[in-house]
């Protein structure tokens, strides 16, 4: 996906989330508004992938405790053969 440009904001954060996010986006080597565009990009993807898991079980029904192991196994694999996040 394209970037559209920038909007600027102006947030209120809990003293010690902004106090956490800062120091998370130092360690990463991002500015705080890039960390904050990461994390609201990343919790965007999971309310879409919860999303897509729901209407599909809406239609097939729930998954089974294999198919979550299968799955679980899948991402744990993935996780370990990606490249660290900057």
């Amino acid at each position: 996906m394209l970037d559209m440009g920038v909007k600027k904001l102006s947030i209120a954060l809990d003293e010690r989330v902004a106090e956490a996010a800062a120091a998370s986006a130092e360690r990463h080597g991002l500015s705080l508004s890039a960390w904050l565009n990461r994390a609201a990009k990343d919790a965007l993807a999971v309310e879409d992938g919860l999303a897509a898991v729901a209407e599909w079980e809406a239609q097939h029904g729930a998954f089974t405790a294999e198919e979550i192991a299968a799955a679980d196994a899948v991402l744990d694999a993935a996780r370990k053969a990606a490249p660290a996040r900057r």
